[in-house]
């Protein structure tokens, strides 16, 4: 099976040698294509390989790629799951309660759909826009948790769990006044601490609605901080649930990718650079650091625009730092690294 490099996923294995353009062996039949391998072609400027048939993917491997058009294919179950949501905010306000059956029916149709869609860099900037921002958070969130938990070993049904609690994490926003949550400025300290309140209705309309505490806990422990800094009770280090902890990241990178009437969203590989600074204070740094680590390789093959103007493809991660990989521009391969000029502005998705 031949086919181009930039649709190899790792795990694919080479059915013959393949050489370059100088003759060059580069890899040798019946290698298992992993990052490595596959930065190594790009390298060396290959553009095709024969492959041997692919086996039914892994359920779950953040290295892998997605399908061709995964986010048209999501899109009707995350519209559906986008109109679940506002449902059952609806029905908190009316009720103070939800119905269990109702969440499933809701977000697991979603989450078995993006089992197999392993980029998730580019599912979610897909799928992004500025309309209905609460409603989209929450379902951003949930998608990202249970990916989080997953990489983190959970089992599936743990990390289903997992995600399903970010799916609600900010149900109790549904009692947070409308002109307050879309107010286009800066909110003033008083509204502030009303949006702060959303954590305590979101626990007791959680309480109140499901069996299972962690959804409560986790509707009121998201904004609370390692190191003592959050909301509302200013909880600490291992004093936060560990499904708090993985929304949390998911509820900071969901709120930073996402475009808004007053905020445009921001460079990916920035606020993957952001949350690894918050690791070593306000967020678990494992999980923290499990989400890049599982987040970055999505980046391969994406095309970048530099800050001095220049445009390239990233070919390769850095393992000592992340957020600075080699890039080819043109002919030329640059260790951005070494080159303080030539960071990355904006990648292309």
């Amino acid at each position: 099976m031949r086919i181009h490099i930039m649709d190899l996923q790792p795990g694919d294995k080479l059915a013959q040698d393949v050489f370059n353009n100088y003759g060059l062996n580069v890899l040798s039949q019946g290698t298992t294509l992993n990052d490595r391998e596959i930065s190594r072609l790009f390298q060396h400027q290959v553009d095709y390989v024969d492959i041997e048939e692919r086996t039914v993917p892994g359920l779950l491997d953040s290295t892998q790629g997605s399908h061709p058009n995964g986010a048209d294919k999501l899109r009707p179950l995350f519209e559906d799951a986008l109109q679940g949501i506002s449902e059952l905010f609806v029905n908190a306000t009316a009720d103070g309660k939800i119905q269990s059956e109702d969440v499933d029916r809701t977000f697991k149709p979603l989450v078995d759909g993006c089992r197999t869609e392993k980029d998730v860099v580019s599912l979610l900037v897909a799928l992004n826009n500025k309309d209905d921002y609460t409603y989209q958070h929450s379902v951003q969130v949930g998608m990202i948790s249970y990916y989080i938990a997953a990489w983190m070993g959970y089992s599936e049904e743990e990390a289903q769990r997992v995600g399903k609690a970010g799916f609600l994490h900010d149900i109790g926003k549904c009692r947070i006044d409308y002109n307050i949550l879309n107010k286009p400025d800066k909110l003033t300290e008083e509204e502030f601490e009303k949006v702060k309140q959303h954590t305590l209705y979101g626990e007791a309309i959680l309480r109140e609605s499901l069996d299972d505490e962690i959804f409560a806990l986790v509707a009121l422990q998201h904004h609370e901080r390692f190191d003592g800094s959050g909301y509302p009770h200013a909880l600490k280090g291992e004093e936060i649930i560990p499904a708090a902890r993985i929304v949390a990241i998911a509820d900071i990178y969901s709120a930073m990718i996402s475009s808004r009437v007053y905020q445009e969203k921001q460079d990916l590989l920035h606020v993957l650079n952001e949350l690894y600074e918050l690791s070593f204070h306000k967020l678990d740094p494992i999980i923290t650091q499990t989400f890049i680590k599982h987040m970055i390789p999505n980046f391969i093959g994406k095309k970048v625009e530099l800050q001095n103007g220049e445009t390239g493809t990233i070919v390769m991660t850095n393992p000592s730092d992340f957020f600075r990989p080699l890039i080819q521009i043109g002919e030329e391969f640059v260790d951005t690294s070494r080159k303080p000029d030539k960071g990355i502005k904006d990648i292309q998705l």
